[in-house]
């Protein structure tokens, strides 16, 4: 997965604002052999299929104009959903007791997996209650190429 420029997350955001979602954040994957551009959106109403046929109308033709994705790419525009993606420290300190499941760039201590309870933000380490283990881990946000809640379906 690779990283955008933060001047284009940035113009993201505004872009989603203005049209009255919170950008949450993006992922870029190559599938194949055109890359797929995934943009997570959110309202406190919750999003529609019509929030994200709009956002998907004006980032598609910002990244046109832009040209910021080189080479064929699908552009997706969704809601977080259950299973959240975590992009940012603000997002982890927001879900601060929820369960985590994190992948790592690399591996630390022998593992790039990671899943537990989410305990606390310091500065730019990540603490984790690992579930089975019953250990603490703390890992740096830096070493982190993607994490999600864990979503919990309760009848």
């Amino acid at each position: 997965m690779k990283k955008l420029s933060s001047l284009l997350q940035d113009k993201l955001a505004a872009s989603v604002a203005a049209m009255g979602c919170e950008f949450i954040g993006s992922e870029l994957t190559q599938q194949g052999h055109r890359a797929l551009f995934r943009v997570y959106i959110d309202k406190p109403t919750g999003v529609t299929s019509e929030d994200c046929t709009q956002v998907s109308r004006q980032v598609g033709a910002m990244l046109d104009v832009e040209d910021s994705i080189h080479g064929q790419y699908v552009l997706e525009v969704s809601s977080p959903g259950i299973d959240r993606p975590l992009f940012t420290i603000q997002h982890y300190q927001q879900h601060i007791g929820s369960r985590v499941k994190v992948r790592l760039h690399a591996p630390i201590d022998g593992r790039r997996q990671y899943k537990g309870v989410l305990e606390r933000v310091e500065g730019e380490n990540i603490h984790l209650l690992m579930e089975e283990e019953k250990v603490a881990v703390i890992l740096p946000f830096s070493a982190i190429e993607k994490a999600n809640i864990i979503g919990e379906v309760r009848l």
